[in-house]
């Protein structure tokens, strides 16, 4: 919209030092993203060198605590990941998982010898993670997971299968986690890291054609009897569902975060459109059923962002955020994807096809409603937060 890029920071509050984190994304975004997410997603590849001028640009790891990362506010990673999100959605969830689900946990949870041969290669982007959490049988319900751990002696043994993990297949290092008690449901999770070229790590790409985030490597993983030191675990004993919930949070902010950025992109690309798009000797924004459209738009995407801020102000307050991240997950990805529909619509045969993004934003938002918690999921979390527990008192 116009100005917008001018007056983010005085519309929205950003203090100086976030509203610098956000140009700097933006102008990433616009150098490099920009040309090269169209062919990226038609050839389905993974760009390591991406990945690595992710590094170079220092965006990897803004949102880490100084002095392991960039220092950067929860409330300017979310900036930064509606950037990215904006140009590139594959690069966006490329960027959640090895800053929120992987970078996060080990650098607040992994012992000095692990957070030294590790995060600084994931923040240059000179390596690779994954977290393996996502099986088969478990995805939102993480006291079924299957894969066991089982201690011999100064090590520990791995046996399972993990689906649908992104960066599997490209991966350095993988956040792995387990059950060292099949019976004990969520009490029994541990977090271990594995490097995945070690003996018995299998990994192949998910079979079929992904409908979105096609520029993503999303992978089967299978652990074979896979041995690695005790010393390699993420946080105290039994302590993986804490650590998964820790990532889980993040992770959700940055989808809702991507996700704003995807409507703006829609939202920027409807507007020009309606202003040049002439019909019956008008512009078509001026009919009102579109200017109706586009109005609805411009609200939803204002109270999306606004969620997202509320929810990383909240955070950098040191304040408990779980049902404000919760909200503004369900919100801002629903509302995305509702403006893209909006948008194809809107443009009609020329946004159906991939000359322009909006397809392809169309494609990649309707995983920002799964990922990381489907909008029922989210559902489910804010009910129970405000229903609080049954004690079980009748009438």
């Amino acid at each position: 919209m116009p100005g917008f890029a001018d007056q983010y920071g005085i519309e929205y509050g950003l203090p100086e030092a976030d509203e610098i984190w956000r140009g700097r994304a933006r102008t990433f975004a616009q150098e490099t993203l920009a040309a090269n997410a169209q062919r990226l997603d038609r050839e389905g590849r993974f760009s390591r060198r991406i990945v690595a001028a992710l590094g170079e640009a220092g965006l990897i790891g803004a949102g880490l605590s100084e002095p392991t990362g960039g220092g950067a506010s929860t409330l300017a990673a979310c900036a930064i990941a509606e950037e990215i999100g904006a140009v590139d959605g594959s690069a966006r969830g490329f960027l959640a998982v090895q800053a929120g689900l992987v970078l996060a946990p080990l650098s607040t949870f992994a012992n000095d010898t692990l957070r030294e041969r590790w995060v600084p290669g994931l923040i240059a982007g000179t390596s690779i993670g994954a977290c393996c959490l996502t099986e088969p049988g478990a995805g939102s319900d993480l006291g079924a997971i299957a894969t066991t751990i089982t201690e011999e002696g100064d090590e520990v043994v791995i046996r399972g299968e993990k689906v649908w993990i992104t960066n599997g297949g490209v991966a350095d290092i993988l956040l792995v986690f387990g059950t060292v008690d099949t019976k004990a449901r969520t009490r029994g999770l541990e977090c271990y890291a594995v490097p995945a070229d070690t003996e018995g790590v299998h990994t192949e790409p998910m079979p079929g054609n992904e409908l979105g985030h096609r520029a993503s490597d999303h992978a089967r993983v299978v652990f074979k009897d896979v041995r690695v030191p005790k010393t390699n675990r993420i946080g105290g004993e039994r302590s993986g569902f804490s650590i998964a919930m820790f990532g889980l949070e993040d992770g959700r902010l940055n989808v809702a975060s991507g996700a704003v950025g995807v409507h703006r992109a829609c939202l920027e690309q409807s507007i020009r459109f309606a202003r040049s798009r002439r019909q019956f000797g008008r512009r078509i924004g001026d009919f009102q059923q579109v200017g109706a459209t586009l109005a609805d738009m411009d609200v939803e995407l204002r109270a999306a962002r606004l969620l997202v801020h509320q929810a990383a102000r909240l955070k950098d307050r040191g304040l408990d955020n779980a049902h404000a991240v919760s909200a503004a997950k369900l919100y801002a990805t629903e509302a995305a994807l509702r403006a893209a529909t909006n948008a194809i619509q809107l443009h009609g045969s020329r946004g159906y096809n991939d000359e322009l993004p909006l397809e392809r934003h169309y494609r990649d938002v309707i995983a920002l409603t799964i990922y990381e918690g489907t909008s029922n999921v989210q559902r489910v979390i804010l009910s129970r937060n405000l229903l609080g527990k049954d004690e079980g008192r009748g009438e």
